[in-house]
């Protein structure tokens, strides 16, 4: 969730930010022109006083005699073009040069030049030139009309340079960037942080609900840091895993209460069978029947109590020789299989993971069991121990009749046999209490089909220890 709410929240950030620095350098840009513009107006203004009272004039007519306004005027025209590298000059109407610097200079045919020129001729300030960009070498001209007795005499244009105020324009940017950067570095910070205490809470329910799904029942979510509507949520979450629990409890209590207190009647009810039996014809069909009933039954409670028992057991996993254990579980059963006519050999090579061997032992019990059980006469069962990656795992393979892939998907269910099988002796628990007793220790239990015929179950074993309990943020009750 978090990979999916920190980029939107980072999209919106930068869209935020962009919208305010965007027009912000755009400001800043104009702000720098129009400084400009403003300094070069002020200087057309300047000389334009000047060369308001030069009596020279284009006609042929010009006195010869030296004109000391116009030589202070071309004075600081040239001075004004030394310094700051600005070409400018006083034109005539006919665009004959009044003085000009460089000496050079004059209003070309057409451009920005001259129509700046033409438009000062109408007796107004040219109009603001547009807006230059870092990225484009346009320079900014101005234009004022000299005006004497009410008529345009001349023009004064200014022809500026626009290197230093793109680089100035290009400082200020980079400091809005730099600003931007900090920016958005404080606000990444904050969404990580924020989206960190929002959904801290929720993967904090996520481990716990694995836990409970897991079997760990009594995993609980403390109360902690959070928005208030997931503190709720905790809180309630919490009150829900304690009903569940309950109901649970119950029910594991009433399996096992019901087993134990049925166990004694049931016996009672065996023996007077056997009592009964004494008075009736040796070999009687109905008594014989009754025994056998009798008997499944008595394994059915039996089988219910181991169940109520591995599924509240509690087992801590160590580290256990796995090849060692499942080598000694098949020596076990090897007479059994042997007085079937069943082949029972074990590939068992030393390997270690983290199970609890009692409870192992037993599940491997019952998977042999049931293999051996399910397999034909001069069949095979072989036991193979493997070890890869993060996991150690124990094949049990028969070359009995095997599933099909729906009586697979049933495998382990409580009371479940396939209906070939009716006539094997069994409860249809074993498998159930395997799997409770592997769930109980992070282990597990699948199956499969074996070719070219058979039943193919995998046991597989962490080979690294737990996580160390309780993991932070979860409470034990």
């Amino acid at each position: 969730m978090r990979t999916r709410l920190l980029p939107l929240l980072i999209v919106l950030m930068a869209a935020v930010l962009l919208a305010l620095g965007v027009p912000l350098a755009v400001s800043v840009a104009a702000a720098q022109q129009q400084g400009v513009i403003v300094d070069r107006i002020d200087d057309t203004a300047r000389f334009a006083a000047l060369a308001q009272f030069v009596t020279d004039t284009p006609s042929g007519s010009r006195s010869t005699a030296p004109d000391e306004r116009l030589q202070t005027l071309h004075r600081e025209l040239e001075s004004y073009h030394d310094v700051y590298d600005i070409r400018a000059g006083v034109f005539y109407s006919d665009r004959s040069a009044m003085v000009n610097a460089p000496g050079d200079w004059f209003v070309p045919q057409q451009g920005v030049v001259r129509a700046a020129f033409e438009e000062a001729l109408l007796s107004r300030r040219s109009h603001d030139p547009g807006q230059v960009w870092p990225w484009q070498r346009s320079r900014l001209v101005v234009a004022s009309p000299v005006i004497r007795d009410g008529d345009v005499v001349a023009v004064v244009v200014t022809d500026s340079p626009t290197e230093q105020m793109r680089w100035r324009v290009l400082r200020g940017w980079a400091l809005i960037a730099a600003g931007e950067i900090a920016a958005m570095l404080l606000a990444v910070g904050a969404a990580l942080r924020l989206t960190g205490w929002v959904l801290r809470p929720v993967r904090i329910l996520d481990a716990t609900t694995h836990d409970i799904a897991t079997g760990r029942l009594k995993s609980r979510v403390a109360v902690g840091s959070g928005p208030p509507e997931l503190r709720r949520l905790t809180r309630s979450f919490n009150e829900m895993a304690d009903n569940v629990e309950d109901v649970l409890e119950q029910q594991r209590a009433f399996v096992a209460d019901a087993s134990h207190q049925l166990r004694n009647p049931l016996s009672a009810l065996l023996l007077r069978i056997e009592l009964l039996s004494l008075e009736l014809p040796e070999g009687n069909e109905e008594i014989a029947s009754v025994r056998t009933e009798g008997k499944r039954l008595a394994q059915v409670l039996d089988d219910l109590l181991d169940l109520a028992l591995a599924e509240h057991a509690e087992t801590e996993a160590r580290l256990t020789d796995i090849g060692a254990l499942a080598e000694e579980r098949v020596a076990a059963w090897t007479p059994t299989a042997e007085a079937k006519g069943v082949r029972l050999v074990g590939d068992c090579p030393p390997t270690t993971a983290w199970a609890d061997a009692i409870s192992l032992s037993s599940a491997l019990d019952a998977v042999i069991d049931n293999a051996v059980k399910f397999t034909p006469e001069h069949g095979t069962v072989e036991v193979g121990v493997f070890a890869g990656g993060d996991t150690t795992t124990v094949q049990v393979t028969d070359t009995g009749p095997g599933l099909t892939d729906d009586e697979l998907a049933r495998m382990g269910d409580r009371f479940w046999r396939s209906g070939r099988h009716q006539n094997i002796k069994g409860s249809g628990l074993g498998l159930s209490i395997t799997r409770a007793l592997l769930a109980a220790t992070g282990c597990s239990i699948a199956y499969g089909h074996h070719d070219p015929e058979g039943l193919r179950v995998t046991v597989t074993l962490p080979r690294h220890a737990p996580a160390a309990e309780p993991r932070q943020g979860l409470t034990e009750r």
